[in-house]
């Protein structure tokens, strides 16, 4: 019973304030670290491919508040869906038999017929989720656009091994003007698993042939798979969080057991990658939120494919200058690096080379060949901290040395205050001020008391 005449203080039922530090804090290095992603996304085209399940199973809700979070950070959307479960359910109701060949349904006349309801089924629940006010949700009051059409031109199958598809097709052609000018509209493009022929016929087509070709003819910025699987894996049983094009094909190719969604998916990914479209994901569509993981996490929750490596180690620019700035200014403040400052940086760009991701500086390292001698200084070594730990300071250490051994020089040395024992285990060995360059040793700071390291290099 409450007691009204109580004088003790009420409960605080709430967080309590250092969670609610915690949360905030957390909060902020996530939305922190989503930002370039959010701020690269802008006017991108994506194209993002599911199957009749997630609206059959009632998923499509959930999906629908991503994808209006999405199209509100101004991402370019291309759905695309499919209908088997819906065409199953027609056909069972009907009592007709289907048949499939190399897992591609056959399609004769009254297949057709419920191909062709099942999929306008499908479209009119999509774009009634799509358009709706999404109540009670993040997203509430939004106004989102749904286009669709016959953007899809086919052909038939035609008879292969003997077997007549007759009304299944393959695409031919993407109204691909058509469909940008709906995205310039602000307009999401939906995209039905059927294809129209010139003489007017109608094909049943496939999700993942609609959803590739559409991505390539747009050359789109991402080609996104929604399927069972969380991702494709790798000879030991553990998921693969990244592929490039080549790897994907060698995966196939090889004798490593793949979820019946990856061997599907996992083509048209390759191929959509060969085909100037920038990236490929698989992600789980059970997963809640897992468009948003992959798309705004560095490490994602699926399996990501790219046309090559996300990481290239080459010779900086001027530009790469305020990249540089940002990996080494941390270092620089608290000892780790001497403070060099961006005048020095632009006028010694040439001695820096940087490890790039996915058009992002992760990674610097300069040399300093010496006149008239064999040695050379390696400085500035850094990795951002997200990336350390796989090596890729091992990566700039090896490129130095081969470029110093490149040049003639036998001798590679460095000066340190806190990373002693990553260049001790490294091979270099500590030694005395005395042996640095004459040079370098007139612009020796005895005040910092650097270590001085040395190691030898011996020819390749």
């Amino acid at each position: 019973m409450n007691d009204p005449a109580s004088t003790t203080p009420p409960q605080h039922t709430g967080p309590r304030p250092g969670r609610v530090a915690a949360s905030a804090h957390e909060f902020v290095a996530w939305f922190r670290s989503a930002a370039p992603y959010i701020h690269a996304f802008r006017d991108r085209t994506f194209v993002i491919a599911f199957g009749g399940e997630v609206v059959q199973d009632g998923k499509f809700v959930e999906l629908t508040h991503d994808l209006n979070l999405l199209e509100s950070l101004g991402v370019r959307l291309v759905l695309v869906h499919g209908a088997r479960p819906q065409i199953d359910a027609e056909l069972g109701q009907r009592g007709i038999t289907t048949r499939y060949v190399d897992g591609l349904r056959v399609t004769d006349p009254e297949t057709l017929r419920c191909v062709m309801e099942a999929n306008g089924l499908v479209r009119v629940e999509i774009e009634a989720l799509l358009s709706m006010g999404l109540a009670n949700s993040p997203m509430a009051g939004s106004d989102i656009r749904v286009a669709s059409g016959n953007s899809v031109t086919a052909r038939p199958v035609g008879v292969v091994g003997g077997v007549d598809f007759q009304f299944t097709g393959v695409v031919r052609k993407i109204d691909r003007e058509g469909i940008r000018r709906r995205l310039e509209d602000e307009e999401i493009v939906l995209l039905s698993p059927l294809g129209y022929s010139p003489t007017g016929e109608v094909f049943n087509l496939t999700l993942e042939d609609v959803a590739t070709s559409a991505a390539v003819a747009l050359r789109a910025d991402k080609l996104v798979f929604l399927m069972d699987a969380p991702g494709a894996v790798g000879s030991d049983g553990q998921q693969l969080a990244e592929l490039t094009a080549q790897q994907a094909e060698e995966l196939l190719e090889s004798h490593v057991a793949q979820p019946e969604d990856v061997r599907l998916y996992l083509p048209c990914a390759a191929r959509a990658c060969r085909e100037n479209v920038k990236r490929a994901h698989l992600i789980s569509r059970h997963l809640d939120g897992a468009l948003l993981l992959e798309l705004f996490t560095r490490d994602g929750v699926g399996t990501m494919v790219t046309p090559g490596p996300l990481e290239t180690l080459r010779q900086a620019t001027i530009e790469d200058v305020g990249g540089i700035l940002r990996l080494i200014e941390p270092l620089e403040a608290d000892g780790t690096l001497v403070k060099r400052g961006r005048e020095r940086i632009e006028s010694e760009i040439e001695r820096f080379t940087v490890l790039e991701r996915d058009g992002r500086i992760i990674g610097t390292v300069a040399l300093y060949p010496f006149s008239g001698g064999t040695n050379a200084e390696l400085a500035g070594l850094a990795v951002h901290p997200e990336f350390r730990g796989a090596g890729r300071g091992e990566t700039l250490l090896k490129h130095v040395e081969q470029s110093a051994r490149s040049r003639g020089m036998t001798e590679l040395f460095t000066l340190s205050t806190r990373t002693a024992h990553w260049f001790v285990e490294r091979g270099f060995a500590e030694t005395g001020v005395e042996r640095l360059p004459e040079e370098k040793l007139q612009l020796y700071n005895y005040e910092r008391r650097s270590k001085v390291f040395v190691k030898r290099l011996d020819a390749d």
